[in-house]
């Protein structure tokens, strides 16, 4: 994104007004940002924004002691989100003397067993949906568990994509061909002539649009009791994850792996290849080292 030089003008206090916001949320969406980072920014932004009335102007101290309050509230992770979404304003508007530090965080060498989803855990997710009538949702849950993408790529699997197998999945800038297994192109055949859609997204609302997220993890949580299956393991990611780890274990090839999320870095996919702390556990006591 280029600089807005007329803001790069003014004096050296720094004041965040809604026409600055959407000035920079609309030329997010002209560098093709996906509309869940563009969400996540502005509500990121706007959160700020109300923070920063109280102690105008925006300096880097008033950013600092936002930074420790986000410390106090949120994990690790969030809290890098968030600061992400901050510096990306201030370089915009020029801003680089409110910019900070993300914080830095030690790579685990397991997975946490507390929130991993496993494959009992995902079947009886999946009959507890068909059970109550939710087809669409039990479709889409297995849709990104046996193909590994993300539920925001969802709406690039179409009615023409299971005809030829493959769904062409355009995002963030990066093209890639999504194979589609022959028994769930089956399903889903199957599910569109049942509810006569002809062409495009699979997975729409009653109004013709994609399905939103939102809606899906709302959906997904509500099987959770009557599966008998920890809320926090539960949400559309964890779905991606279950197809990664079983994959890794299956092939032990991380750089295909990586291909297949649609991964830049395979440093990315690594995460996906941690084993679970217990397993850890085991592995290392294996080594018998103590005497």
């Amino acid at each position: 994104m280029k600089y807005i030089v007329a803001e790069r003008k003014r004096n050296m206090e720094h004041y965040i007004s809604d026409e600055m916001l959407q000035q920079f949320e609309k030329m997010m969406r002209n560098d093709e940002k996906s509309d869940a980072t563009v969400r996540k920014y502005m509500h990121d932004l706007k959160a700020f924004q109300q923070y920063a009335e109280k102690k105008q102007p925006v300096t880097k101290q008033v950013v600092i002691v936002y930074k420790q309050y986000l410390m106090e509230h949120y994990a690790v992770s969030s809290v890098n989100s968030i600061l992400a979404a901050l510096n990306g304003f201030f370089k915009e508007y020029g801003w680089y003397d409110c910019m900070t530090r993300s914080l830095r965080v030690q790579r685990n060498s397991f997975r946490r067993s507390d929130k991993e989803l496993t494959k009992e855990g995902y079947y009886r997710l999946v009959k507890m949906a068909e059970k109550r009538g939710n087809t669409r949702l039990s479709l889409i849950m297995q849709t990104i568990c046996s193909t590994g993408i993300r539920v925001s790529e969802l709406e690039f699997i179409t009615v023409e994509a299971l005809y030829s197998g493959r769904a062409i999945v355009s995002l963030k800038g990066k093209t890639r061909a999504v194979l589609l297994p022959a028994e769930l192109c089956r399903k889903l055949l199957k599910y569109v002539r049942a509810h006569n859609i002809v062409n495009g997204c699979v997975f729409v609302s009653r109004n013709g649009n994609p399905l939103d997220r939102s809606n899906i993890f709302h959906d997904m949580k509500a099987l959770c009791e009557t599966a008998g299956v920890s809320p926090q393991k539960v949400f559309p990611h964890n779905l991606r994850h279950l197809f990664a780890v079983t994959y890794y274990e299956e092939e032990k090839d991380i750089a295909h792996l990586a291909d297949i999320l649609g991964h830049s870095s395979i440093d990315t996919t690594r995460i996906y290849t941690l084993v679970n702390g217990k397993e850890q556990e085991k592995q290392i006591d294996r080594l018998q080292l103590v005497i």
